[in-house]
């Protein structure tokens, strides 16, 4: 499977950052020690130009991911996420290489999570399940849409077992209620005749 364009451009724009950040950790200390660095310098202007340009790549295929529906808007929202981080790591780079904000070492550690430091490709990424690992918009849609309806007709075989157990139960009912209407009707007939037997056989005066 081809890797993500957006991804791979997300890794060699972190690692530009990061590269940003150690070299001007490098020319600082020439400055502490009053030596000047124009090459560092000449570099860093260049890294910082490359890592504008990535950023704004990263701007693009991510707009025309979410435009296409390439990914879900969930995705799309997490990979904006990851792209604000990686804009405000910039202005923070800049400011840095002006001598205007943080140093380096402290924007790099900010770059570095543990998970980078082990050699992680994307250190801000969580784990994407396997069951969607791959797959495009509409093919997640239809995959959603396929559990969907098996979720209605599990329901369905649901409601008419159900029905089928109350009109096996109303039935009962009703045998019951006509059994016992019969024998009512038997003991009513059973006491009528013994009141005529009785009456027939009661001697008279």
């Amino acid at each position: 499977m081809a890797p993500d364009p957006w991804f791979s451009t997300y890794d060699s724009t972190c690692q530009i950052a990061q590269e940003i950040a150690e070299k001007i950790q490098q020319r600082n200390q020439y400055e502490r020690k009053g030596e000047k660095a124009p090459k560092l310098t000449v570099t860093i202007r260049a890294l910082l130009q490359n890592l504008k340009e990535k950023i704004a790549l990263l701007k693009d295929l991510l707009l025309r991911a979410v435009a296409t529906h390439q990914i879900t808007q969930l995705e799309g929202d997490r990979r904006q996420n990851l792209l604000d981080d990686l804009v405000t790591r910039e202005r923070l780079l800049l400011a840095s290489f002006k001598n205007e904000g943080a140093e380096p070492d402290l924007i790099r550690s900010s770059l570095m999570s543990e998970e980078a430091k082990r050699g992680a490709p994307n250190p801000w990424l969580f784990e994407e399940p396997e069951e969607t690992r791959g797959l495009g918009f509409d093919e997640i849609r239809q995959q959603q849409q396929k559990i969907i309806q098996e979720i209605i007709d599990d329901l369905a075989n649901l409601v008419e077992n159900t029905d089928e157990k109350l009109r096996t139960e109303t039935r009962r009912v009703n045998l019951v209620d006509r059994k016992s209407t019969s024998c009512g009707m038997i003991m009513v007939i059973l006491l009528l005749l013994v009141a005529i037997v009785v009456v027939a056989v009661w001697p008279t005066n």
